[in-house]
């Protein structure tokens, strides 16, 4: 009798999750070619293409939209179940740090495998401006922290670097504005002040018009055309357009994603949470720089 077997719904999430068979290859620790044996074993099992190859990668078919919900169930009751019944498993609290920009996507993902994996653990997580986890992890108010700098610190680590850049709407001309409108991030934040320093250094003219406490907010202020912003490399898409150095606006630094852990926090739940982390963005494109 043909039988789902659950290492081929784990590779088949993967795949789907990554959006490539490379990608989902990497987050199993696989070679390419063996994720796609498995993909291509599991569609002779159903008698149906999974996936639907195109140039950036794969999208699910039809049929793989219908297996997804099933598949993602079956995995994570043998994972809490593996879990439940696992002595010695991860017990405790961890208080984690996430941007704001960064909550609903990769880390969003990170925190359910973790809680899939260590049931025990409870977590609490502080989805907020950045900006302010450095203090909180100096008082030992957050065990983990994962946020933007400009210089890796004593006891960061780098999960990804990224070219900052001017950004304007592909729409509109607001670049040529005398002076040039300019659409910032709240006070308390890093990227504000070098955004200035360069404006200030290269003798651009320029009013600030709107300001907000994350990218989403930036990134519509620039795509409506109401001002220019200074956002990361792969945040831009087809609404906008990156400005050169004959804009006048001054160059700016690489921004610099890292892993930071607070005082007193406990090493080995800190740990898991942080393999979970990097596990991740190793599998990512973006962790190279990108500019």
């Amino acid at each position: 009798m043909d039988q789902l077997d659950s290492d081929l719904l784990r590779t088949f999430l993967a795949v789907a999750d990554a959006g490539s068979v490379t990608g989902g290859a990497a987050r199993i620790h696989r070679s390419q070619s063996a994720a796609s044996v498995q993909v291509k074993q599991l569609e002779a099992l159903l008698g149906e293409p999974l996936f639907e190859r195109h140039g950036r990668g794969v999208s699910l078919s039809a049929t793989g939209e219908l297996l997804l919900p099933v598949a993602r169930q079956v995995v994570d009751l043998l994972d809490a179940a593996l879990a439940e019944l696992k002595t010695g498993g991860l017990a405790g609290s961890l208080r984690i740090g996430i941007p704001d920009d960064h909550s609903k996507t990769a880390l969003a993902g990170i925190l359910a495998e973790f809680t899939r994996q260590h049931p025990k653990v409870e977590l609490r997580v502080h989805c907020a401006l950045s900006s302010g986890f450095p203090e909180l992890l100096s008082r030992g108010a957050l065990d983990l922290a994962v946020h933007e700098v400009e210089a890796l610190g004593a006891g960061m680590e780098l999960l990804r670097e990224e070219k900052l850049l001017w950004a304007a709407s592909r729409a509109h001309n607001v670049q040529a504005r005398h002076p040039v409108p300019v659409a910032l991030f709240d006070r308390a934040c890093w990227w504000r002040d070098l955004a200035q320093t360069a404006l200030r250094t290269c003798g651009r003219a320029y009013r600030v018009v709107y300001a907000s406490e994350s990218v989403t907010g930036v990134t519509a202020a620039i795509e409506s055309g109401i001002a220019i912003g200074v956002l990361g490399a792969s945040a831009l898409n087809d609404k906008m357009v990156a400005l050169s150095d004959s804009e006048g606006l001054g160059s700016l630094p690489t921004s610099k994603l890292v892993l930071e852990y607070g005082k007193g926090a406990d090493a080995e739940v800190c740990g898991a949470m942080a393999q979970a982390v990097k596990r991740a963005f190793s599998a990512d494109p973006r962790r190279r720089t990108l500019g």
